[in-house]
């Protein structure tokens, strides 16, 4: 006698959502995906500046934010770097570890991950239906109907939801997946951006656009320093970027969320202790006693930023020679280029941002299947959850892990 298989609706098409789609009817369920955008997968294809940074195979908890560590292992345990490179292997997709386990596709390209994908949903006989905006959950004694806020309506057993968070709304992701889940009882932590930009306040930031260099920066909050990431800083209009800031922008939107006032302190020649700068700046002003201020510092940091940090150190005249200027002076100075403390105003909105932090609470989860404890046959995965991981890789490998676990369970 025949098993009955399941009807599994997963709502929405993002990675999760194809990784769900694509565990659950590996596993015999009949599927179908339900995607607000005209087409599936419309983020992947800008993820990686365009090349798809898949996984990390240097998985570290400590990357992950949001809900309790086990929670996060567990899940990533189930579907690992590992076999997510094997899974993608067997769709004719071959990756390449780089630089800090980072993986990549080797051809490259972003739209090549969305095509294997694709063609694979379609060789399992995923039903793929765009433009479906899902505007109602009805949990039934059986199953559940899933409306649209076109007038149809699907009939599943199981249904997964994994419709991202808010950012990048313009991508597909504009938060209505909260609305549904808090309507079924759900709570949803406090949402914010992250792997976004900082705003910094500064008269200077126009002066300073476009600058980029490798040093360290920190986020401190009542005189504590709260987190430190190295690498390429990129100063903008604004205040700041690069992978680095975006990493901290996590910590920082935690605080801001908690009134708590933040800055960040930008470390211009991080390998370079207090004394070796103090002396590297006495020879120069002394070695050149007829030189102008700024030509003194050219080749110790940017140019764009000799003049800022003159001004911020006290001199008054950047074009004066050098033996005029004071020990006061030089010490300000050199305390810029050691530690430079700049208020932070805020973060860049979710059109901006990579991720989402906060969402459903992950108690409210099985850790095992994903499935829901107050809604029974309910599964959620990808950005939906209070789950968002560093730059590198990470959040893309929460949503295959997650997809994977969700799906797998939803067949079952």
């Amino acid at each position: 006698m025949a098993i009955h298989s399941k009807a599994v609706l997963v709502v929405g098409g993002g990675a999760a959502g194809m990784m769900a789609a694509l565990g659950a009817a590996g596993h015999g369920a009949r599927v179908t995906v339900l995607e607000r955008m005209e087409k599936v997968g419309k983020k992947i294809l800008l993820t990686g500046n365009g090349r798809c940074n898949i996984s990390n195979t240097q998985l570290n908890l400590s990357r992950y934010h949001g809900a309790p560590a086990g929670f996060t292992e567990r899940v990533l345990r189930s579907f690992s770097p590992a076999q997510t490179m094997g899974f993608f292997k067997t769709l004719g997709l071959f990756c390449v570890e780089e630089e800090e386990g980072r993986v990549y596709p080797s051809c490259g390209q972003a739209s090549a991950v969305l095509s294997v994908l694709r063609f694979e949903m379609e060789r399992r006989g995923v039903q793929v239906h765009g433009g479906a905006e899902v505007s109602q959950l009805i949990p039934k004694e059986r199953g559940f109907t899933v409306a649209t806020k076109d007038g149809r309506a699907f009939k599943a057993d199981r249904v997964i939801v994994a419709t991202g968070g808010l950012a990048s709304p313009q991508l597909g992701s504009n938060g209505s997946g909260f609305s549904l889940l808090e309507g079924l009882g759900h709570r949803v932590s406090p949402l914010f951006p992250s792997l976004v930009q900082l705003n910094l306040l500064a008269p200077f930031l126009k002066e300073w656009d476009g600058v980029r260099f490798h040093g360290a920066v920190a986020v401190v909050s009542g005189g504590n320093v709260l987190r430190v990431e190295r690498g390429e800083i990129q100063l903008t209009d604004d205040g700041a970027s690069g992978i680095p800031v975006l990493d901290l922008s996590r910590t920082v939107g935690d605080c801001l969320l908690n009134r708590r006032a933040v800055s960040l302190d930008v470390r211009l020649l991080p390998d370079r202790t207090p004394d070796d700068l103090w002396d590297d700046v006495q020879t120069r002003l002394s070695s050149r006693p007829d030189e102008t201020l700024e030509r003194a510092f050219v080749g110790l940091v940017h140019t764009k930023l000799i003049p800022i940090l003159l001004r911020e150190a006290g001199y008054k005249n950047q074009h004066v020679p050098c033996r005029l200027s004071s020990n006061e002076n030089a010490r300000r100075f050199v305390g810029l280029l050691n530690s430079w403390l700049l208020p932070i105003t805020g973060t860049q909105p979710f059109e901006r941002a990579q991720v989402t932090a906060g969402g459903v609470d992950p108690s409210e989860l099985d850790p095992s299947t994903l499935e829901s404890k107050r809604v029974p046959h309910l599964f959620l995965a990808g950005e939906i959850l209070d789950v968002d991981g560093d730059c590198g890789g990470y959040n893309l490998q929460w949503a295959w892990s997650s997809g994977f676990v969700a799906g797998t369970h939803a067949a079952l």
